[in-house]
């Protein structure tokens, strides 16, 4: 199962748990993002090609973080003591596609942790801390 949605005007073709660099978003990693404009949608041997979009379809994604890569760019002329150096870092959202969604569909629930269970990190780091303090 794939698909293919645009963002921007960029097409990205997808599939379920597929990580891509996106145009930069503001969202703090872990939020949830969605992509409304899907242009095909194929599972099997079965193709939905939208007129532009697929009706209903939409992509849900995580961000995962916001990567950045400098890119220096150098202009060089031979005997004319002529350098530039210029550089550029342009900044991405990577997001990790969870769920392909036609028409109706609702994506599953998200196993959050309950707030009412103990969470065993943290008994863990106080029983650490414990025993830093006493000398254990």
């Amino acid at each position: 199962m794939y698909a293919v949605f645009e963002d921007g005007s960029r097409q990205y073709k997808v599939s379920e748990g597929d990580k891509v660099n996106v145009d930069f978003r503001e969202a703090d990693p872990g939020a949830r993002i969605e992509f409304p404009r899907v242009l095909l949608y194929a599972v099997g041997e079965t193709l939905h090609v939208g007129q532009p979009a697929v009706e209903g379809a939409r992509i849900v994604a995580e961000v995962v973080e916001h990567p950045s890569i400098k890119v220096y760019v150098q202009h060089f002329r031979r005997r004319k003591n002529s350098r530039r150096l210029r550089g550029h870092r342009q900044p991405y959202t990577k997001v990790q596609v969870r769920n392909i969604l036609l028409a109706g569909q609702e994506p599953p629930k998200s196993e959050a942790p309950n707030p009412n269970e103990p969470n065993p990190k943290s008994e863990e780091a106080a029983t650490d801390q414990t025993r830093k303090e006493h000398g254990k």
